[in-house]
């Protein structure tokens, strides 16, 4: 992820969520951190495949409640603004039908590592979430021998994640509602 301009002359002060809502609906992916610009380069097949799996799973173990989506932002905080791959969030909080979510209504955010995310995923955004207040996190891995689904559950008192799992034949956990979900049902296939 890169510090992004709209032009070629940088604004005179931060970034909010007020300046994303105020740009064009173009596609591009823009996020915030401490009121900088972020934007990434545009998913690859693989990683929009393995969003895309996750999503129809998760939705199959979903009980009434929640409700799993993908590539919805959560505003933490006027400066600072991610979108999550993938993200459970209450069924009340959907019901909205939301442009973005505040960091109380998302229950799980998943991040699928690429390449140009990899400190953002594996350090920056999971901190963030975790001082944020989301109870639960997973980091997707596409390593050698194939997806690594990391699981976190978040430690209030201290604010950060603590693993419950490194899962590579099947994701079984009771939080934050039970899966025995096979890792091969959100591998995609090869080209």
């Amino acid at each position: 992820m890169t510090a992004a301009l709209e032009s070629d002359h940088p604004q005179e002060r931060e970034w909010t969520t007020e300046d994303l809502d105020a740009l064009p609906e173009d596609g591009r992916r823009r996020e915030l951190l401490d009121g900088v610009l972020l934007m990434s380069p545009s998913p690859t097949r693989m990683h929009q495949s393995i969003a895309g799996l996750l999503m129809a799973a998760l939705d199959e173990y979903c009980p009434d409640g929640y409700d799993v989506t993908q590539a919805v932002g959560v505003r933490i905080s006027r400066t600072r603004y991610f979108i999550p791959d993938v993200l459970v969030t209450t069924s009340t909080a959907a019901a909205r039908e939301p442009s973005r979510y505040e960091p109380h209504e998302v229950v799980l955010a998943v991040e699928i590592v690429s390449p140009s995310t990899r400190s953002i995923d594996r350090v920056l955004k999971p901190a963030l979430y975790a001082q944020a207040g989301i109870p639960f996190y997973w980091r997707i891995e596409i390593e050698e021998e194939g997806l690594v689904v990391y699981t976190y559950k978040i430690d209030p008192v201290n604010e950060v994640y603590a693993q419950t799992g490194r899962w590579t034949k099947f994701v079984d956990t009771g939080e934050p509602f039970p899966t025995n979900l096979p890792i091969s049902r959100i591998t995609p296939r090869r080209v």
